[in-house]
């Protein structure tokens, strides 16, 4: 990738050559040192630097680094962790990640397997060799060079004998589909068996695609690590055989280096029946094949798998006091913060309420009455519109129009499910791998299919979201999983016809439709420009503030975008839109996010400070109160939250709606700041609250397709429904319910979209 028109010319005497990815941590370089010798340079971005904790991470690797030394890992050549911004420069390995190579041409052939496990077997022995345990071995880590892989980012490794870890509040540190059961439940149980899991997972994902834990939530998988037993479908018995022991629940169960270099070099030579009585052997027994490499384990990686992790016992399923005994769980955080200070390279965190999710197990729910439906007094409920009736279908049926059926490897539903709009009677629902489709709203049937991600992505795994639908277009981004440009297209809301498409530069700011107006981050991504919906025709363009991460938000009916220095500072809120020029900038603390607008002003939530002052972070984060600041003048007011608050917000009129992710549901007076009632429901990581001001119920799902109703004045639960999901991926990113003229309209991750009355919801749902 091109150098950026603001990088430095060099950093500590290295010459900067091209960008090889960036990221929320920091961004690497190709660049030169002053010998000629190319390097991968890596820099901390500068809101980073001054971080005490994240400079220590930053140490930790750069010290684990330097303790490493082997054919199979890139070694450190030059650091400067003091620095203005501290960088570290490493051996630059010309190769792509597996997860590219994966990602792009499939699963590995055998003999490109066979030096693979056998390269990364042997950088896992210098790594424990030295004592350190690199915690986070995934395809993204992993690069092919000609001469075997390399084994990168040792931003989590830590000592085998240190048992403190350096986490942000409520956070435990990994990417779930590849860390053990010993990382997701005590991470001071995590030694060189960990490493050995994780190769495991890794090299089921490089021989079928995909990896033995995989599922549509961190949460899910996580859990799925520490209690299900791994999915090996298209694996081979002999290489099956020896994979299934890496994957043990019990560390003391999975076999050594050693063992694991002998059963890989018998596989290679064919030898499949010795191997696989080779892996069978009990722990701490040697391997005997005649392999040509030491079969003998060393004692960094061998004696450590002894090492066990503490299990987490199943609790019973079943009734829950309401307001107690639940566990407390995620929110999402404020839409436009900056991202969190977590380990450098590290993609996924696992929230702290992922430890009662994998106590409890997905499904648990309160006792009673399940019924679905509706309590006897209907005068609330509007009728649903002419010629509708209850339905289920999935975003893979059968078109009406354009694409009509979706390949089998998507119909399955094996990955994030839909997110729906409704317009006009229509459910337009795009997701993971899912270019849009339009539901009939009446009856389910899939009208038109815009096409195979695919066709669009190259691959099926980028993510397609809708941001809007006007002037008779849907509008949607493609986010890529990975290497690829982000772009957003407009579809003929009728037809499904492609109208126009604009590649984007989301680095500072994602694109959204406000106003009537697809406002696009374009060029170096230093400015947005607003252009219409169906035609693309450009309206207007403003500047973004320099070296700041925003997001935009329509409070009001009015457009601003929320801007937070990529260093320390307070955060900006600029009126955005034709004419504005640069914007009314307003100034509100780091700690501010905004949610909406109340009477006039526009009205943010203060994330809780610890004793020291530092933010909380996390998705867990608490709120302490409500801040509201003038647009005109930029006066602020404080009022004080009665308590902490915590989960998913959204805020209608003058109340504030809080949802935990154990169910809990709060009302907030946004002018005094005390609750107003507070329900326990049975929902699983619920959505955002829907408010309905014709019922006057406020409306939210989850991730299994449980919907559930409360009457907005009082808090009373009137009703719940079962689950309506083919399989149970409880999320805590569940889908907000819509409003349809009457009816509801929600999703679930396996791809499944319904429609229910309100008035009478327990009703049997006709196939879409």
């Amino acid at each position: 990738m091109p150098l950026h028109r603001d990088d430095p010319e060099s950093v500590g005497g290295h010459t900067l050559l091209d960008r090889l990815g960036a990221g929320g941590m920091g961004v690497v370089y190709r660049a030169r040192a002053r010998s000629g010798r190319e390097v991968a340079l890596k820099v901390v971005h500068a809101h980073y630097a001054a971080d005490g904790v994240f400079r220590t991470r930053f140490r930790q690797e750069i010290a684990a680094v330097r303790k490493v030394s082997g054919a199979f890992t890139a070694p450190v050549l030059d650091a400067d962790p003091d620095a203005v911004r501290p960088w570290m420069a490493t051996q630059y390995v010309p190769g792509p990640s597996l997860a590219r190579r994966i990602r792009e041409r499939g699963a590995l052939a055998d003999a490109e397997l066979r030096g693979l496990a056998l390269g990364l077997v042997e950088a896992l022995r210098d790594i424990h060799r030295a004592g350190v345990v690199h915690r986070d071995l995934k395809p993204a880590n992993v690069l092919l060079a000609e001469d075997g892989p390399r084994v990168i980012d040792f931003g989590i490794s830590r000592a085998a004998e240190n048992h403190q870890t350096l986490t942000e509040t409520g956070q435990m540190i990994g990417t779930p589909p590849f860390m053990s059961p010993e990382q997701l439940v005590d991470a001071r149980a995590v030694g060189p068996a960990s490493d050995v899991f994780s190769l495991g997972s890794l090299l089921v994902y490089a021989v079928t695609g995909r990896g033995p834990f995989d599922a549509d939530s961190p949460y899910l998988t996580a859990y799925r690590v520490v209690h299900d037993a791994p999915v090996l479908d298209g694996v081979e018995p002999a290489l099956r055989a020896l994979l299934e022991r890496c994957l043990a629940k019990d560390a003391a169960d999975r076999p050594g280096l050693g063992e694991l270099a002998a059963g890989f070099e018998a596989l290679a030579s064919g030898a499949a029946d010795a191997a696989a009585a080779t892996v069978i052997l009990r722990p701490g027994r040697r391997a005997t094949a005649d392999t040509g490499l030491t079969a003998a384990a060393d004692p960094a990686a061998d004696t450590a798998q002894a090492t066990r992790p503490v299990t987490v016992a199943d609790s019973p399923q079943g009734a829950l006091p309401p307001g107690g005994g639940a566990p407390q769980g995620s929110r999402r955080l404020r839409r436009w913060a900056r991202p969190l200070p977590v380990a450098t390279g590290v993609v996924g965190a696992v929230v702290l309420g992922l430890t009662a999710y994998l106590t409890l197990g997905p499904g648990w729910a309160f006792g009673g009455d399940r019924s679905g439906e509706a309590p006897s007094a209907q005068s609330r409920w509007a009728a649903p519109p002419p010629g509708w009736r209850p339905w289920q279908t999935t975003v893979y049926e059968r078109a009406g129009h354009g694409v009509r059926t979706v390949p089998a490897r998507q119909a399955g539903g094996t990955r994030g499910g839909p997110q729906c709009h409704v317009h006009e009677r229509a459910v337009f629902c795009a997701g993971d791998g899912v270019l849009p489709v339009r539901l009939d709203g009446r009856t389910g049937e899939t009208v038109w299919r815009a096409g195979s991600a695919a066709s669009v992505a190259g691959d099926d795994f980028s993510r397609f979201k809708i941001l809007g639908v006007r002037d008779g277009a849907v509008v949607v981004q493609r986010e890529p999983q990975g290497e690829g440009p982000n772009r957003v297209f407009a579809y003929d809301a009728g037809t499904g016809d492609l109208l126009w498409q604009r590649a984007v530069n989301a680095e500072w700011i994602d694109p959204m439709l406000s106003g009537g107006l697809v406002v696009l981050p374009e060029g170096d991504g230093t400015s947005v420009t607003a252009r219409s919906p169906r035609g693309g025709e450009e309206q207007w363009a403003q500047r973004l503030p320099a070296r700041h991460f925003c997001g935009a938000a329509e409070p009001g009916g009015q457009l601003y975008l929320e801007c937070s220095p990529e260093e320390d500072g307070p955060t900006l809120i600029v009126e955005a839109g034709r004419d504005k020029g640069p914007g009314r900038r307003l100034s509100v603390p780091a700690k501010a996010g905004l949610v909406g607008a109340y009477d006039g002003r526009l009205l943010f939530l203060d994330l809780t400070q610890d004793e020291d002052g530092n933010l909380l972070l996390g998705q867990d984060a608490p709120y302490a109160a409500i801040r509201t600041v003038d647009p005109r003048t930029g006066a602020q007011r404080t009022t004080e939250l009665a308590e902490e608050y915590e989960g998913q917000v959204s805020l209608t009129g003058g109340t504030l709606w809080f949802a935990t992710s154990n169910g809990r549901v709060t009302a907030v007076s946004a002018r005094t700041g005390r609750p107003l009632w507070q329900t326990s429901t049975s929902l699983e990581r619920p959505s955002e609250a829907t408010y309905d001001p014709r019922t006057r119920a406020v409306y939210l799902a989850s991730a299994t397709g449980r919907v559930g109703a409360l009457d907005a004045k009082k808090g009373t639960l009137l009703w719940e429904t079962p689950p309506r999901a083919a399989r149970d991926d409880s999320d805590w990113g569940a889908t907000e319910v819509r409003t349809l003229d009457g009816a509801l309209v929600a999703a679930t991750p396996d791809g499944t979209v319904f429609s229910l009355d309100p008035a009478r919801p327990g009703r049997t749902p006709q196939s879409g």
